[in-house]
């Protein structure tokens, strides 16, 4: 009888682990999504606009064009103005269903109808030879079944439009910083007195993360930043006369957004 029982119980067992097995399989072959957005740090600029054309990703981080392994992502061709994604404004760039697994790399294909705007006057930006077959970013995401990742392209504005000596002329050197959405937080306030639109920045040791401008209405939002202590630096423009505030040990945990309530400027 006990060698029955015990018979009948491995029986059991292994019916068990095939089951277990069965629904691993389904769970792995069911496919996850992603998302791309794009938002901006914004520059001092009245308008930047950026040509997008395809957003592509591969398993790789070495991956070169042409090479197979490439997936697109469902993305209209479109022209962005960055100056219009500050304060939790964002585009979205495109979506699709990915196999599960981590992908290491993924290139923003830009066209060449890139434009900044400065004292009304409007200039091609020219997009360095190196990055024509597309901005390559590592974003190190692990895509699982069933469930959406959140891809966010932080396009720093003020640090990727560089002048060309004095040639009059200006190169388009993205500066992009990418989080997970659903793995990250946010810092919101208002500055006083309204209609001043200061800058305000999230600042991590020597590192800025993340800026935005206030505004009219004084309010202001930071997206995408992992938990974590922050500094919120508030800088005026050059045409105020108020001073700079800083908030010290400002305490993100994602995905919450963290309040700092009313900074006044005096």
């Amino acid at each position: 009888m006990k060698l029955l029982q015990t018979l009948l119980l491995s029986f059991i067992g292994a019916l068990l682990l095939l089951a277990g097995c069965s629904d691993n399989a389904s769970s792995d072959s069911e496919l996850g999504s992603l998302r791309v957005l794009l938002t901006d740090a914004p520059g001092n600029y009245e308008a930047v606009y950026i040509d997008i054309q395809n957003v592509r990703i591969h398993h790789s981080s070495d991956a070169e064009d042409g090479e197979s392994g490439w997936i697109d992502i469902n993305t209209e061709p479109m022209i962005v103005d960055l100056l219009e994604l500050t304060n939790g404004k964002f585009e979205i760039l495109g979506e699709t269903d990915l196999e599960p697994g981590r992908y290491n790399q993924l290139r923003l294909i830009l066209g060449d109808r890139n434009e900044v705007v400065i004292d009304g006057e409007t200039h091609d930006l020219s997009t360095p030879s190196a990055q024509q077959s597309g901005l390559k970013l590592q974003i190190n995401a692990d895509i699982e079944g069933g469930e959406m990742y959140t891809l966010l392209l932080d396009f720093d504005a003020s640090r990727s439009i560089v002048k060309a000596g004095n040639s009059g002329r200006y190169n388009l050197k993205p500066v992009i910083r990418t989080a997970r959405l659903e793995q990250s937080g946010a810092i919101e306030g208002t500055i006083e007195p309204a209609g001043i639109e200061p800058w305000v920045y999230a600042i991590a040791g020597e590192d800025t993360l993340a800026g935005t401008r206030a505004g009219a209405n004084g309010d202001f939002l930071m997206i995408g930043l992992l938990t974590g202590s922050y500094q919120v630096s508030v800088v005026p423009s050059t045409n105020d006369e108020n001073s700079p505030v800083v908030v010290s040990n400002v305490q993100v945990t994602a995905p919450d957004t963290t309040s700092i309530g009313t900074i006044t400027l005096e």
